[in-house]
């Protein structure tokens, strides 16, 4: 089985695309499953279940979502092996900016759209910066020459990705995307001992733990400070 990463900033356009890749991947003889992350709510799941797609999803609640995707993405990979999945993806919406879910040795995909703003690319850390392919959608709201702009500055965040551009609608680009996720995979069977490509965002401090009282005297843990002094 080949786990794949998708992960992106809310309706970025994740669902649509993986949607739109999951036919071609299906027309390639191969049996994909889904397991969506993400915080507060999700109804993805019932997309998935009306194409007949194996899929179960995880809400990390009051838990930061990335250290909840480490948690348990041992158990998403048996769940995948478990139906004999050939292609299990896994889907988290990236809710900071501070987001890294990409596993070494595990393809990795960023998806971020046209209309985020011109300097998101620059916002959006690890979660982009380490990705293998960062695929842009809703290019056919803005003109060529913005989608030129918008790509360069994604391209200038992570030099070595693959950048990509598809129709979340239509599926154009789905077709070659599921090329790319299918080659020079690895066969995994465990994701045990495995490292993340970025550590996750930095805990514990005291409203990590459910304080609700503002001051200094209720501050524990991994605290950073702002210098007032800096100009």
């Amino acid at each position: 089985m080949n786990l794949i990463t998708i992960s992106g900033p809310p309706s970025s356009g994740k669902t649509s695309i993986i949607l739109k890749t999951i036919e071609s991947l299906k027309n390639k003889g191969l049996k994909v499953g889904v397991f969506k992350f993400d915080c507060l709510y999700t109804d993805d799941d019932l997309i998935y279940k009306k194409i007949d797609v194996p899929v179960k999803k995880g809400l990390s609640g009051s838990v930061c979502p990335d250290h909840f995707f480490v948690s348990n993405i041992e158990e998403v990979v048996q769940w995948g092996k478990e139906l004999n999945l050939d292609i299990l993806i896994s889907e988290s919406a990236g809710l900071c900016n501070r987001c890294s879910p990409y596993i070494q040795g595990i393809k990795a995909i960023c998806v971020i759209d046209n209309l985020s703003g011109i300097n998101t690319p620059k916002k959006i850390g690890p979660m982009l910066k380490t990705a293998d392919i960062v695929v842009i959608t809703k290019g056919d709201i803005v003109s060529q020459a913005e989608r030129e702009v918008f790509a360069s500055r994604v391209q200038r965040e992570n030099p070595r990705a693959i950048i990509m551009h598809i129709n979340g609608l239509t599926g154009q680009g789905a077709y070659e995307f599921s090329n790319i996720i299918c080659r020079d995979n690895e066969e995994i069977t465990t994701v045990v001992e495995k490292k993340l490509r970025f550590s996750v965002p930095s805990a514990v401090c005291s409203y990590c733990l459910g304080e609700t009282r503002i001051g200094s005297s209720y501050q524990m843990g991994n605290l950073r400070k702002i210098d007032m002094e800096e100009k």
